[in-house]
């Protein structure tokens, strides 16, 4: 098996949210096995408010992402989690 590259989308609560304390909070649940490549990086959506994107490099196994999924949805201040692009490296 390989690995894939998961770029994931992750939009805080409201435009209030802390950034770079949710930033810190996503990097300590990254699960093992699942590594974060480059930095988290944040992209304006609309009046204020800007979204997270980060890529993971996972094991190319079945369920590959869902450990990081889940364990960013748990994160507070987090209101969604959006999967943009996965590909094999």
């Amino acid at each position: 098996m390989g690995d894939v590259a998961a770029k994931i989308k992750i939009m805080p609560e409201s435009v209030d949210t802390d950034l770079l304390g949710l930033k810190e909070k996503l990097k300590t649940v990254i699960p093992a096995g699942a590594q974060l490549h480059g930095d988290i990086v944040e992209e304006p959506i609309a009046f204020g408010l800007k979204a997270l994107i980060l890529t993971l490099l996972v094991n190319d196994e079945e369920g590959g992402t869902e450990a990081a999924e889940e364990a960013f949805a748990k994160v507070p201040g987090v209101e969604n989690i959006q999967m943009l692009e996965l590909y094999r490296i």
